[in-house]
Formats: C-alpha cells, structure tokens, sequence
C-alpha cells in the first residue's frame, strides 16, 4: 500500500522571536505615547524600545510573532486619549535577543511628527488639585500625560522638556522620579511641576504676592469688584465679576469694547445651563478636552450683568481649562467669590492678544487693576476657540484656536508644500504638504503693526512644528489686503485665490471631496473677478475653478467702510436701488443726519465712490437698520447679529418675505409695508430670515437643472447665523440636495487659509 506522508508544522520555527521596527507617525508626541508603548510591550513580555524622532515614535520590538502582532494592533486599538495616529509602518529587523524594554533618548533628522493641542485639566489632576494630603494640593500648574500644555509650550521639535517652554524649570527629585517611574502618570509627561520646581505664580499690583497668597488676594479683589489680568496658557485674559453691572461696564469702556458680547466662565456645566439652553450635544462640546467657548442661546433673565452681551441672542459660555482657572472659582474650603467669571482677550479690541510678561505691563496695566502671572513664557499666542452647535448636532467652529489648532486637516488630494496667508480678517495661516494641512491659531485682525507681527510669528511658529517649507503662495485675490501684500513681497511662486471660491473649497477639502459642488458662499466682503465687492454667491466649484450660477443683485456701496460701520447708509442704498422712497417715517431715513442724507443721495446719484456689492451680510445690514434694530455698528456683523436676536423670539414663522437673489425690491417693499402695518420687529425679522433661506433654495433648485449637481455647501460668515443656517439646512434638504456645513474650519474668514491652500495646490499641478 503506497501514501502520501503530511508535513509536520515547524512549530519551533514559527515561534521562533521575530524583531521589527515599528515607525508611527501623527500625534504621538507629548500624549504620553512612549510611556503608553513601554506599559503595553512589558504587560506582553517583549523586549526592544521606543523613542521619539522628527517622524513620531520609533520602536523596535521583539518577541513571539504572534504576541508582536498583538502589540501591533493595540498601537491603534488603545493608543492614549489624546494621541491621533496617521501612519503605522512595520519593517523587518534581525533578533537580537535582548531583554526588557526602555524608553530610549530622542533622535533628530528628517521628518515630520505633530504637536497635540492643548488639553484640558483632566479628573486625576482635578482630584489632586483639591486634595489636601496631595503634594500637588492648589498648584496651578498641575498636569500629567493626559491634559494641559503643549502646542502654547513646544517652541520645535522632537517634543521634549529641552525643546519646551519648561526647559527654564528643572525637575525636583521628586518630579524626576515620577517622570522616570513607567508605572507614574507623569512617566515622561514634559510639563510636570509642582510646587518645588515651578513654575511660580505672582500677583503685581496695589499688592504684590508669590504663589498661593497671589492666588488668594487675586479672589480677594475679584470679589470686591476689580478687574484682574491673567496670564493662561496662549495668552493674558482680563477677568472680572460678570455680575457687576459697574465692573463690567468699566471692563467694556477701558477695553473699547463697544457692544460686541464678552464670553463668560462658568465652574461647572450645570451653571452654564442656568444662563443659555444647553442640550447633550452642547453639552459634549463645552465639558470636551478642548474647552471653547460654546455659543449657547439665552436664557431670561440670568444671573448675568445686562453689560456682558447686550443686543445678542447667544452667550459665549466657556468652562475652566487650567488649574489656575479652577483656582479661581476656589476649593470648598476657600471664601465666597464671584460665581460666574467675564473671561476676554487681554488687549484693547482689535489688537493681538498679549503674551509676553514685559508686553503686559506696557498694555495691560491700564486695562486692569492687578496682573496675576507666571514666569512660564508662552510660545506663541492661541486666543480661546469659539464653537457653536448646528441644528443637528454638529460644531460648527467660529474661531478655531486653542484645543484645535495645530491639529491636522487631512486632505482628500495631495499637495505640495504650500503656505496660504488667509484673510485680513479673523486670519489665519494654513501650511500643507501632502494629505495633511496645519492651521494655525486664530491671528485676528491684519489691520495693525503688531498684528502683522503676530502673523510673522505664528507662520515662524508653525513652519517649525509642522517642517514644512512651502514651495508656493497662496493669498486672497484682494489687492489691498495686507496679508495678500506680504505674500507678494515673500518672493515665492504665487497663486492669488478668490475669497469666495477658497470658501468653498476649504468646506470641500473638511468633507474630503473631490468632486464639483454648488457652494452658497454668503458673507460682508470678497474681491470679485469683476472689481465688485462679492458676497451673495452661488458657485459651482471644485478645487480647479468656479462659474458663478447666481448672485445677489449689485447695489452701491455708498462710502466703502463708512456703509460697513453705518448700516443705515446701506439701508438708504437698497431702498434706492429697489425705487423706494426714503420717507421719514423709515426709521434708517430717520436716523441719518440731514446733511448726511443730501450728500449720500447725491453721492449715490452720482456713482461717486460707490463700488458695487452683491453682498448678502450687507442686505442684513440694511434690513437691520431699516426696521430699526441696529443703525450704527461697533464691532463685525453687528447688525446682523441683533437682527437674528430679534428674529429667535419670533416662534413658529413659516412663511417668508418674496425674495429672489437678482431682485430684492419686492423683499424690500413687503417690509417696508409691514413696518408701515406696525408689524412687530421680530416677526419681520423672522420672515425675512426665511425670505433669505427660500432666495437660497430657488437658486439652487435652478442650477441643479442645469448642472445636475446635487451636493450644496453652506459656507462664508454668514452661517454663522445659526438661524439662517438652519433654515437653509433644512429647506435645502427638503429639496433633495445633500447640505453640508462647516465642522472643522470656520465658515468664516478663519477657515479661508485651508480653501487657498488645496485651489493654489490644484491650479499649479494643471
């Protein structure tokens, strides 16, 4: 009888150890990553090691293959809260038979890893913080692997204490200890401090204090009505009592705030409930790692002085992100303080917010009565972020800053290397290269010196963490932006963008598309490719260009900025354009002084420094003060922030105004005799908030007829609005379309840098 003989599997050589290298790129460093390697290769008895480097985390692991490949998936599987993984690759190394596994010294050389964001105080911390036998009780620097600095701190990388801003403060024995023990929180956490080792808190004003006396005499004059300066992690704020009429009046008249809102803290979540309505998604976003500000809706009445956020229907509700916050508020067994915090940027307005010590006494000490700070210096400034929630459940970021920034943006088409500069408003920069863009933080306003300086740093700032060294431009088409002019001087190959067309490409690039879209790209102001001032805008756009299928109606824009800070001088405009008479009974005709309205009226006869506007955020304006909610505005948008104010106590509107986007007369003549049939304000305002959502849902409706597409992006400032917003969403869907709005950059202008970046990319590679 003959057979076959079957092959005995070679067991010993199947496991026999296997070494590989494992190189993981992302957010790896600062996010207690190699302490996390180091538990998970001794929990399964291997050996090798594991370190940081320009490209992430370099390990070497050796053992069983079957155990090498368990470590392998719990990389991912497991990997630290605030650790965002973007590349794992594996490699074949020869066995070296070695024992144990260590955390080894960081290597230099090329590549690209990513610095996290800042983090907020986690629990454990919190827990210490309050306890008295804790060794860390009521230290404001307080944090471990899993919460506090690290963008604010890390001056390049790899992401080690030496290439920090802690460097300066060197470890006690026992810091070291814990820093060195793999089973210790704070195993190669880089910020840890504590009491012994710094960093070290004062107060400098009519008292001067060190360490917890600071703190304790900062409460002391909070309480009794003062207006404190305080040093964060990106920047100074100036605190106060937001239940004092007095104080925070005077905050708003030192800081030349006008009316724009302040944002407010809160101890804890359930007080921000009593001031707007917090629903679980809101809810998520305000107690998150990143700690925004939360745009919440009002509540009435709140315990709140009327001067905090007169004339909006939201709050700015932020929730304390730092010990130093928390200490704030106080310990239970502190004395009774202020309950609620105003929390705003420490600057005059339309100045970059503060972050050096001797900077603050020149502009600050005006502004406050005391300054508590620390001698821990800041490594670039990062502003508060600022996000609200849409209709179904989504962020909706306004300012993306601190807690986001400088997380990374994946693509969904590779770039080569390119720097794009933004806006003059709410700037931004944007590096990227590759699948990934970097924004920075929220820079601000371009309209000043030490503005355009902050920008210089920022862009310095970022180009070191990031390692990209752009090979192309990207600015706003513009000519006058100062952002644009720098990009110029820059010397590199340059693509100038237009405003409305990066717009909607950097909602494109967020949602990973790749494919034509209708884009509504509504806001105050963009260069058009025709010298008019765009804003109403109904694009059919990719990445490579845009044809525009719908705009606003061209009115004038009588006088440039002095139509932006008037609205009634934009009211006035419409109302012309649309054959209605400017009777004295309109309450913007009413409003403008008599010689104004006899020069304005030959001005716009005359076509005398009237460039035209198809601009939507404009016609809000101009329904604003034409129904007499806001006639002259002190900060962006005003106008039209109050008119949705009015507009969200009107319930149950669902009927608009008649409105198509290449005419407004009707819309305008409808109000004009409603407010003439003592209409009440908020009604009209609600109809004409659905008047703009069905002009959006006709357009639409006739482009898809000729183009076929079905995917409508909501983007540019205007939908911010989160009324408008709403309507739109829903009318659109309705029809059919597939609506999408912004969930990671700003609709804003601090989203634009993103759009540039991918149009500037595709335009060069055609």
């Amino acid at each position: 009888m003959s057979g076959s003989a079957t092959a005995e599997p070679d067991t010993e050589h199947s496991q026999r150890p296997v070494r590989r290298l494992v190189a993981v790129g992302g957010v790896v460093q600062g996010v207690g990553f190699r302490p996390f390697v180091h538990a998970v290769a001794t929990e399964l008895g291997l050996s090798g090691q594991v370190a940081n480097g320009p490209a992430g985390a370099r390990i070497e692991i050796e053992g069983a293959p079957d155990t090498v490949a368990l470590f392998c998936h719990r990389l991912t599987a497991d990997a630290p809260p605030l650790a965002d993984i973007a590349s794992v690759a594996v490699s074949e190394l020869p066995p070296t038979g070695g024992t144990g596994f260590a955390i080894a010294p960081s290597t230099a050389g090329p590549g690209r890893t990513l610095v996290p964001p800042d983090a907020a105080t986690c629990d454990a911390c919190l827990a210490e913080l309050a306890d008295p036998a804790d060794r860390r009780h009521r230290h404001p620097f307080l944090t471990c692997t899993d919460c506090g600095p690290r963008f604010t701190i890390a001056a390049t990388l790899p992401y080690d204490r030496a290439t920090t801003t802690m460097a300066a403060f060197p470890m006690c024995p026992d810091c070291a200890a814990e820093y060195t023990d793999p089973s210790d929180r704070r195993f190669h956490a880089q910020p840890v401090a504590c009491w012994a080792c710094g960093p070290r808190l004062r107060l400098t004003g009519p008292a001067r204090r060190e360490g917890g006396a600071a703190l304790a005499e900062a409460r002391r004059m909070l309480a009794a009505g003062a207006i404190v300066a305080v040093k964060g992690i990106g920047g100074y704020h100036l605190v106060c009592d937001a239940a004092a009429p007095r104080t925070v009046g005077e905050l708003r008249r030192r800081k030349a705030r006008g009316d724009k809102p302040f944002a407010v803290m809160t101890p804890d979540a359930d007080t921000a409930a009593r001031l707007g309505h917090l629903g679980p998604a809101e809810r998520r976003v305000l107690t998150g790692r990143s700690r925004p500000i939360v745009l919440l809706r009002r509540r009435s009445p709140t315990p709140l002085a009327p001067q905090v956020c007169p004339g909006s229907p939201d709050i700015g509700v932020l929730l304390p992100y730092t010990p130093l916050h928390q200490l704030l508020f106080g310990l239970p067994d502190d004395p009774p303080g202020p309950g609620i915090l105003v929390v705003t940027s420490g600057n005059l307005s339309g100045e970059p917010l503060v972050t050096d010590d001797g900077e603050a006494r020149r502009r600050l000490d005006g502004l406050a009565d005391a300054r508590l700070w620390h001698d821990r210096p800041i490594a670039v400034a990062c502003d508060d972020s600022v996000v609200r929630v849409r209709a179904d459940g989504s962020p909706l970021p306004v300012r993306r800053s601190r807690g986001f920034a400088p997380s990374r943006v994946r693509l969904p088409v590779a770039v080569r290397p390119v720097l794009a500069v933004g806006g003059d408003l709410k700037n931004t920069l944007c590096l990227a290269e590759g699948d990934g863009a970097w924004l920075s933080a929220h820079i601000g306003d371009m309209d000043s010196l030490p503005a355009q300086h902050a920008f210089e740093r920022a862009e310095s700032h970022l180009r070191a963490l990031t390692r990209v060294e752009p090979v192309r431009i990207a600015a706003d088409r513009h000519p006058g932006y100062r952002s644009a002019r720098w990009a110029r001087r820059d010397g590199r190959p340059l693509t100038l963008v237009q405003h409305h067309h990066a717009h909607i490409a950097s909602a494109m690039a967020e949602h990973g598309l790749d494919e034509p879209v209708l884009g509504v790209a509504f806001d105050g102001t963009g260069h058009g490719d025709d010298g008019a001032v765009w804003g109403g805008e109904v694009l059919l756009a990719d990445y490579a260009g845009y044809r525009r299928m719908a705009h606003l109606a061209y009115v004038p824009l009588p006088g440039g900025d002095a139509a932006v800070r008037r609205p009634y001088r934009m009211a006035l405009a419409h109302l012309r354009a649309a054959g209605l008479a400017w009777s004295p009974d309109l309450p913007c005709a009413a409003v403008c002084p008599h010689d104004e309205l006899r020069l304005l009226e030959a001005q716009l006869a005359r076509g005398v420094a009237c460039v035209p506007t198809s601009s939507v955020g404009r016609l809000f304006d101009a329904v604003s003060s034409l129904v007499g909610v806001c006639h002259r505005a002190g900060y962006e948008a005003q106008a039209a922030v109050e008119l949705e104010a009015a507009a969200v106590t009107a319930d149950g509107v669902r009927d608009g105004y008649p409105f198509a986007l290449e005419d407004p007369a009707p819309l305008l003549a409808a109000i004009v005799a409603d407010l003439r049939a003592d209409t009440a304000v908020p009604l009209i305002a609600a109809r004409f908030h659905r008047a703009v959502a069905g002009a959006v849902r006709t357009a639409c409706r006739k482009a898809h007829r000729s183009t076929g597409v079905r995917t409508v992006l909501l983007t540019g400032g205007l939908f911010a609005n989160a009324l408008l917003d709403a309507m739109c969403t829903e009318g659109l869907a309705e029809d059919g379309f597939t609506v999408l709005g912004h969930t990671v950059v700003p609709p804003g202008d601090g989203g634009l840098a993103l759009g540039q970046a991918v149009v500037a990319a595709r335009i060069a590679d055609t």
